[in-house]
This record gives structure tokens, sequence and C-alpha cells, in this order.
């Protein structure tokens, strides 16, 4: 993949044609703009993410302590096992307000997941688990940056994203 060889600036429409392989008009005419290009590949990342995140917080009925473990393991391994891609594509998406509607969009729907995922472990109003699960992705997604920058190992993100999980179950914040 280019953006994890080159990096996200160098995927372009004309660079992504002479590595597929195919002429430049095949690319604008499937993706028309770069943004295009960007939005369509951060939704690919992204809805890979969310399948693989609800495949394996599938079970239901956990006690609340194997749901915190279970949602900061899985959501931790989702985004390494992207790479910095995921992180280098959604900065790229920063730059415009469709990009940014896209990005938000995304990022709704995983805020949803997690409220589903502590629904039934929480006491807190609905609108305040919206507010910590807000709070708790954007804390997943630093942890994650972090562990596929070499900056701290899985199991310390893991910790530390639990303890967080926990922290919003037990309705201390």
């Amino acid at each position: 993949m280019i953006v994890r060889e080159e990096g996200a600036d160098r995927l372009t429409l004309g660079h992504l044609a002479v590595r597929a392989g195919v002429s430049k008009p095949v690319t604008y005419e499937h993706f028309e703009t770069r943004t295009g290009l960007l939005i369509n590949l951060y939704r690919w990342i992204d809805t890979e993410r969310i399948t693989a995140f609800r495949t394996l917080m599938a079970q239901d009925n956990r006690p609340a302590r194997e749901t915190v473990s279970a949602l900061a393991k899985t959501y931790l391994a989702c985004g390494t096992d992207q790479g910095d891609e995921f992180h280098a594509v959604g900065a790229a998406l920063a730059g415009s307000e469709e990009k940014a509607g896209v990005y938000q969009e995304l990022v709704d729907a995983v805020i949803e997941m997690f409220v589903e995922v502590l629904r039934p472990h929480s006491s807190l109003r609905p609108e305040s688990l919206a507010l910590a699960s807000a709070a708790l992705v954007a804390a997943g997604d630093a942890l994650t940056s972090a562990v596929t920058r070499g900056n701290c190992s899985a199991s310390e993100a893991a910790e530390v994203f639990s303890n967080l999980i926990g922290a919003v179950v037990q309705g201390k914040v």
C-alpha cells in the first residue's frame, strides 16, 4: 500500500495509477479527486475496523469487567492491525470541510458502538455515556497511535485503556 510504504502525501491519483499499472484517466474516472480517493480509502479502512470490532465484541452477556477488558483489547487490536495508515489517512482528511464531515461521520459510528457495548454496564445518563464514549474513542486512537509508533507496548496500552473504560463504567467520570 502506498500510504504504508511512502506516506499519505504520496497518495495521489497519478501515483496510484502508476502503482496500479493503469492509465491516469482510469483513476480520475473512479475517484475524481484526491479527496475522493482519501475518503474512499478511509471508509474502507474504517469498515474493516468496524467489522473486526463487531465480530470480536459479538459475545453477549459478559460481566462488566470482561466487557471492559475485551473492549480495550479489541479496539486497540483493530486500530493497530491497520498500522499507522489509518491515522495518516485520517490526518490527510482533516484538510477540508468535506473531508472533516466524512471523518466525523465515521467517528460518530465508532462512538455509537462504544455506547452500545457499555450501556448495559453503565449507570451514566445516555448523554453522559455518549460524551464519555467520545473521550474513550479519542483516547483509544491516541493509544493505538502510540503502539504503532513504538512508544508503548500493546499490553501497556490495553491496561491504560481498560482503566479508562472501567472508570466510565463505574461512573467515575
